[in-house]
This record gives C-alpha cells, structure tokens and sequence, in this order.
C-alpha cells in the first residue's frame, strides 16, 4: 500500500491512495483460490466561503479471482474479474459559527454484479457547550452481492444440485440512525456515549427449491431486520507518553421473514452476532523511536450456532529508523493457541495464534 497525502494550502488539500493484495488459498482437498486486487483512491478536501468545507473523490477496485473447482464443489465461471467504481461529494457546511455544523453527501457506486448502487448520508453536530458535543445522523449503506451470492454451488450428484447459483441476489441495505453526546471531563479525559437503531432490507436467505425434495437452494433476499444499541467509550492520556482508550458495545437484533420467503434459516443465519463487546487499546511512546501498543477485547458468546465467549489479547512492537522507515512486529490472539469465533464448516475452523512483521515507509 503507499499514500500520498499533500497539502495545496490552508484552504485545499488531498490524499491518493493505491494498494495490492494477492492471496492464494490452497484447502488440502483440491481446491484452490486465488484472488488478486488493486485499488487505487483520490480524496481532495477544498473550504470555499466562510461556511463550506467540500470533500470529493473517485474511487477504482479490481478484483480478479481463479478458483480449482472440484467435482460437486464450484464457482461458475472459475476465472471472473469483477469491477467497481465509485464517486463521493460531502458538504460540511457551518450553520452557526462554532457551534452547529450540517453536513450532508453521497457515495455513488457502480459494480459488476448489481449496476448502480447509492449511499447518501446526514450529519448534525451541536457544540452544546465548551466541553460537551451532541450529534446525531442518518445514512444508507450497502452489501453488494459477491461470488458466493451468484456463482456458487454444490452439487449432491453430477447434474443434480443441493445449492444452485442464482443471478437473482441484490444488494442488502441498511438506513442507520445515531445519536450521540460526548463530554471532555477533564483536559485529558473524554467520554462518548452514541445510541443507534439500523433498519436492514433484503437480507440473504436460503430459498427451497420445488417439492418433493426442495431443492436446489438458492440464495434470496427474503430477511428484513432490526438492530438497536448502545455504544460507550472513553479516551484517557494518561502522560505525554501513555494513551489509553476503550469502549463497549452493547447489541439487539430482530430478524424476521419477508412475505412469499420461505427461507430455510427462519432468518437465524444472519443473526448470529455477540450481544456485549469490550475493548480496551494501549499505546506507550516509550521513545521516540520506540512505541508498544496492546489491545485486550472480550467479544460475548453467539447464540445460533452458538460459540463460547473469548478473550484475545494483541501486542504491537514499533520500531523507527529515523524519519522514513518504520519496523513493527504484530502478535495476535496471544493469550490461547487457537479459539473458536464463528462456525462455518464441521468441523469448525478456529483462528490461531499468529504473529507478522510490517514495514512502513513515510517520504
């Protein structure tokens, strides 16, 4: 990945942004994945007048994936390469001097599978007092459909389908509502407490096929949903060189079933999600080429299938070499050699302990 970020002038600045990934899975069966991506972003930032702040970009994703198909397991076609193009403009526009703030936007998407999506958004932010902030905000997203959704299945026998590959899946959405109220207690303590209510539409389903025997499945947007909650986290400096900041997050969620869905889930399989989240992040400047960050995250159990509850702690090692070049070395999920975090395939996966290097470069 490399950025560019340049600043033209107090009023005007932007950031480019480029990155490639390559991953090549091989799962032991015969069945291999290989999946390459290049992105490139540009975001530009211009104040005009005394109110206006724009923000505007362009966005481009190539994703070209090649898959080893097996027999009764298979991606039609195997090789594919899907596109996405995207545009953004944002207004932050200043209603009272300092104290209240609109800002309004899109982002404009077109991809491969499901043409032209849009994603419009609304901010307002009230300077209630010299230490207290209220905002609240609406905004649409979307999950547009991937490989799995379209060009998947699974075959019980040569020509005969369990899981058949549907053109029919659209995107999910979502219409997000927030409200939220932060305080600064103290010059070096702050505390944020935002509630949220997110209304979801189309959401997967697994659809039977004719009787007698219902099949082949075929994935569907039969679910709609709600989810509501509550989010606190807090930010303490507690030095000049000792940073500390934490949250909890606090989940509901109803699903229920569409008219004229059948699915087979009964809307469960979208909804495995934990209830409470905890996170706690450390970051000790210990000099000023030496930094160590930790995180300790506690995520709740998951109800359907249901999966236990864990603890994971993450340490980070950071090393400069002057001005330009940056060492670091990551270990994850150090506190248990493997843990179990969702359940997709008997028997379940589980993540391990793992540990990576990273070098960062700043011109």
């Amino acid at each position: 990945m490399a950025r560019w970020n340049h600043i033209m002038s107090a009023k005007a600045d932007f950031q480019l942004q480029t990155y490639y990934d390559h991953t090549l899975r091989d799962f032991g069966n015969g069945f291999t994945e290989d999946l390459k991506t290049f992105d490139i972003d540009w975001q530009n930032r211009y104040r005009f007048g005394q109110r206006h702040e724009l923000s505007y970009g362009l966005g481009f994703r190539l994703m070209d994936h090649t898959v080893t198909n097996l027999e009764l397991f298979t991606f039609l076609p195997e090789h594919k390469t899907l596109y996405l193009y995207s545009v953004f403009v944002q207004d932050k526009i200043g209603l009272l001097k300092d104290r209240l703030d609109l800002t309004i936007g899109s982002k404009i998407e077109h991809n491969s599978y499901t043409g032209f999506e849009y994603q419009p958004n609304g901010r307002i932010t009230w300077i209630a007092a010299k230490d207290q902030t209220i905002w609240a905000a609406v905004s649409r997203a979307v999950r547009t459909p991937s490989r799995i959704d379209r060009d998947f299945s699974i075959f019980i026998a040569p020509n005969l389908p369990l899981i058949a590959a549907s053109d029919k899946f659209i995107s999910e959405n979502v219409l997000a509502y927030e409200l939220g109220w932060r305080i600064q207690l103290q010059k070096n303590l702050s505390i944020s407490l935002a509630t949220f209510f997110n209304r979801y539409n189309d959401l997967r389903s697994a659809e039977p096929g004719p009787p007698p025997f219902n099949i082949p499945i075929t994935f569907a947007n039969g679910v709609n949903g709600e989810t509501y909650g509550a989010e606190l986290s807090a930010t303490h400096q507690v030095n000049t060189w000792w940073n500390l900041r934490g949250g909890y997050t606090l989940m509901k969620k109803e699903l229920s079933i569409k008219t004229g869905s059948s699915d087979l889930n009964k809307g469960t399989a979208e909804s495995n999600d934990p209830e409470h989240q905890l996170l706690v992040q450390s970051t000790m400047k210990i000099s000023d080429a030496l930094e160590i960050g930790t995180v300790f995250r506690y995520i709740g159990k998951l109800p359907k299938p249901k999966v236990p509850g864990y603890a994971g702690w993450d340490l980070r090692i950071g090393w400069k070499l002057g001005k330009v070049i940056e060492l670091n070395i990551v270990g994850q999920n150090l506190l248990d050699k493997r843990h179990a975090e969702f359940i997709a395939s008997t028997p379940p996966r589980e993540i391990e302990r793992s540990i990576y290097g990273k070098i960062i470069c700043r011109i």
